[in-house]
């Protein structure tokens, strides 16, 4: 009588990003549906904010005021960026640099060293 070995369980790693050798086909696998559902509710928000900057415009309103706006819609543009980085440190980067290959690591202290100069803007 033989046994049968069970195969192993794949483990789900939550958050990890697949890159395919393609810039425009790098997808985030397992990313928590309360972070992106969070992100997409900010998003639409400012989507809104941007719409009444809008119609603050069309309607010649007080420079002031429109510009008060602005800023308040840029830091919630930030907020999202934040967000994102802070999910793509935790995730992405650590598994490619404690799994990845030499290059997959050097490759991805450029990227965050990259999107730091970025967002720092």
């Amino acid at each position: 009588m033989t046994t049968k070995k069970a195969a192993p369980k794949e483990e789900a790693v939550e958050g990890v990003c697949v890159l395919d050798g393609n810039p425009s086909e790098r997808k985030a696998v397992g990313v928590d549906p309360s972070i992106k559902a969070s992100n997409l509710r900010r998003l639409r928000r400012i989507e809104g904010q941007v719409r009444g900057l809008q119609r603050m415009v069309e309607e010649d309103r007080y420079c002031a005021d429109i510009l008060t706006q602005v800023s308040s819609t840029q830091e919630a543009i930030r907020a999202v960026a934040r967000a994102l980085m802070r999910n793509h440190l935790a995730h992405c980067a650590t598994h490619a640099i404690r799994t990845g290959s030499n290059e997959e690591r050097q490759a991805m202290y450029d990227e965050l060293l990259e999107m730091i100069y970025k967002n720092a803007r």
